[in-house]
């Protein structure tokens, strides 16, 4: 398994920019090319998303879409009703090797 560079997270915390710095490391190529990757991997997983509605992950989660119906909630400053429109709501869910990983179970 690819390691995560330690100093880089401690710097700023684990953000894109230490994400990229350290696939980069790990694929044994440039930031440029890792961000690059990053990023088609990124606009892959949103587009396979919205137009699939579900994208499975082995050893991460599953992004999936649900649909929200529309509802009638309060304003809770003023009491008065506001209607919700429907939406879609994205939602993920931890594979189950990832929770044992992260719990020291693996």
């Amino acid at each position: 398994m690819a390691k995560v560079n330690t100093e880089v997270v401690e710097e700023k915390g684990f953000n894109q920019k230490a994400f990229i710095d350290n696939l980069a490391e790990n694929m044994g190529t440039t930031k440029k090319a890792a961000g690059e990757a990053y990023h088609a991997f990124l606009a892959t997983l949103i587009e396979a998303v919205a137009n699939e509605g579900e994208v499975r992950l082995t050893g991460v989660g599953t992004f999936s879409v649900k649909d929200v119906e529309a509802r009638t909630a309060r304003n809770p400053k003023t009491g008065e009703a506001v209607e919700v429109p429907a939406k879609k709501k994205v939602l993920f869910k931890v594979s189950s090797s990832l929770k044992k990983f992260v719990n020291g179970e693996e």
